[in-house]
Parts: structure tokens; sequence; C-alpha cells
């Protein structure tokens, strides 16, 4: 109702998780840090939610994730008759050993894990992965050989960590977690950018977006779609018709015609 396109999950795996004790976020100048160790109910528990969304004819994806290709193709296997795409989650930075950033930091794990969801389901998969390497081309390159049909960039960068000053311990309970928020941005648009130029699938852009001129940036860099997470904590889901109205009326006093136009704008030759 208030203008996003679709919603995605937070990320769920095939077994029940706890995460991490609280706290679990706290805000930094930029943006939040947040450790929440991927809770999840389970696969069978979360069947349940994303039955609510397809009963109120909301377009949805479900971000996944496990330790293991095998892992990630069953829980892909189990809903994917209830969402419109699936995103894999091989980027977290403050998840267990084996999980998260540790595969999406590596092509070759990545890869094993994007071509078994790929044999496994037949929904749209999208790889979401982390800043956190030295060449994020050769880590989107080795999802799109695999058989992702897009990527999502970025997740949030770190870890990092803030320190109570009076007592001296660090804030959250796991002592360290990912930032986002519009500090990460410029490091967002930049992986874009790269991952645009190096290969030929489509790009979800995911940082720090706070208003247009935001998306716009993730558009010219090469991104088609767009994402928004720690903003809506701060102003809500109407933050969604007011980004999509104000970018209506830039594109009507611009020189493009439709959004398509400004995928890539930025690669333009000067």
């Amino acid at each position: 109702k208030s203008g996003a396109g679709a919603v995605v999950s937070k990320s769920f795996s095939k077994e029940p998780n706890d995460g991490y004790k609280n706290p679990t976020t706290v805000a930094v100048e930029g943006g939040i840090i947040n450790a929440i160790g991927l809770s999840s109910p389970g696969v069978e528990a979360f069947i349940d939610e994303l039955e609510k969304v397809d009963r109120i004819k909301g377009k949805s994806i479900a971000s996944i994730y496990g330790a293991t290709p095998e892992e990630f193709a069953y829980v892909a296997g189990k809903v994917e008759d209830l969402v419109d795409m699936i995103e894999l989650n091989v980027s977290c930075p403050h998840a267990m050993e084996g999980y998260g950033a540790s595969i999406g930091q590596n092509p070759e794990l990545t890869k094993n894990v994007v071509k078994a969801v790929s044999d496994a389901v037949d929904v749209p998969i999208l790889a979401k992965l982390t800043p956190n390497v030295t060449d994020i081309s050769e880590i989107a390159v080795a999802a799109e050989e695999a058989g992702a049909d897009g990527l999502t960039l970025i997740n949030s960068l770190g870890p990092g960590m803030k320190i109570d000053i009076v007592t001296g311990n660090p804030i959250l309970a796991n002592k360290f977690g990912g930032m986002s928020g519009p500090a990460i941005k410029p490091i967002a648009v930049r992986c874009v950018y790269d991952a645009f130029a190096a290969t030929d699938i489509p790009i979800v852009g995911v940082g720090g977006i706070r208003n247009y001129a935001d998306v716009i940036e993730f558009l010219y860099a090469g991104a088609s779609a767009v994402q928004i997470g720690t903003s809506i904590m701060y102003e809500g889901p109407e933050i969604f018709g007011r980004i999509t109205s104000d970018l209506e009326e830039f594109i009507e006093e611009s020189e493009f015609d439709s959004i398509e136009d400004m995928v890539g704008f930025a690669h333009k030759e000067p």
C-alpha cells in the first residue's frame, strides 16, 4: 500500500536458530550496527508467514541461508511455490562460522550454493553478496556462471563495533556486527558499478538509501531495482511512496523516458 514493489523476508534457515542475545542493534553515526545472528524459526515455521504474504497478494522474496549447498537447496525447495523470488544470503558479516560472508567471500563456495539452488527450483534466484572482498566482480561473475538470475548488492559492512565509554564494554552482546545506513552507500554504489560492468544479469542495489537521489545513484551505477531497510526504522513504510513520487517527478523533468533508461547511465562514454 505504501508503494513498495515487493517485500524481502528476514533470512531464515532449515532448522530454528536463536541468534544472538540482546542487545542486537546500536545506533552509530551514519547508521546502525546489528548483530542479530541470523535468528530463524526454521523453514517449517516460516512457511506460515509466507502464506500470509501470499494471501494479501503481495510480491514476496524469500531470503534464505544455510551452511551447505544442500541446506540452501532444501530450504529453497520448501518455499519456492510461495514466493516470487529467492534471495541467497551468502554475505552476513556477523554470522556463525561456515555461514554468511564466509561463503560469499569465496568464489567457489558461492558458485556451489548458487548452482545447488538453481538446479533445485524454478523461481528466479538473487545472490546477495558481501562488500567485504578484494574484488566484488569476481564473486559476482561466479554467481552468474552458477545460474544466478540476479545479484543483490550489498549486505551490511564490517563487522564493526561500538564501546560504552562508561562500562568499557562493547554494547552489542555479540561485541561486533554489520553496519548499515547512509554511511555505507558510497561503498554499495561502487560495488553495483563494478558488478554491472562485469556481469549481464540484473542488480538490486542496497545500502543507505534515504531519498530519490540515492536511488538515482544506484540506477546510474547499474541497479535495476533497490531495497530499503535501515531507513524504514526511522520513517516507516511511507518512505516508499515519498521516494516513488519524487522519482517520478525527476523523470518527468529529465531527459529520461523511464527508469530503464537510467540503468547504467554512469557507464556511458564521456
